[in-house]
C-alpha cells in the first residue's frame, strides 16, 4: 500500500492526489450502495418467489365440523321469547 500511495503521489502530484481519493471515495461508496440494494433486491425476489409455492387452505379444511352452527339454534326469535 505504501509503494501505490509513493507511486500515486509521483503521478498525480500533491495538489491533485486529495481531490484524486475523494473521487475514488465517493465511486467506492456509490458501488457499495449498488452492491447492498441489488443485493437486498435479489432477497426480495427470492421471498416473493418462494410463498406462492405454500398450498392454501382450503375453505372447507378451515372450520371443522364441531364448530359449524347446529340446526338446534334458532335463526329467527320467537315471539314467544320476549314479553311485551
Amino acid at each position: 500500500m505504501a509503494i501505490l500511495g509513493v507511486l500515486a503521489l509521483l503521478v498525480f502530484g500533491e495538489q491533485k492526489l486529495p481531490g484524486i481519493m475523494r473521487q475514488a471515495g465517493r465511486v467506492m461508496r456509490e458501488v457499495q450502495n449498488t452492491s447492498q440494494s441489488f443485493i437486498r433486491e435479489m432477497e426480495r425476489a427470492a421471498d416473493t418467489q418462494e410463498r406462492p409455492r405454500e398450498e392454501p387452505l382450503l375453505v372447507e379444511d378451515a372450520t371443522p365440523a364441531e364448530e359449524t352452527p347446529s340446526e338446534e339454534t334458532p335463526s329467527e326469535e320467537t315471539p314467544s321469547d320476549h314479553p311485551q
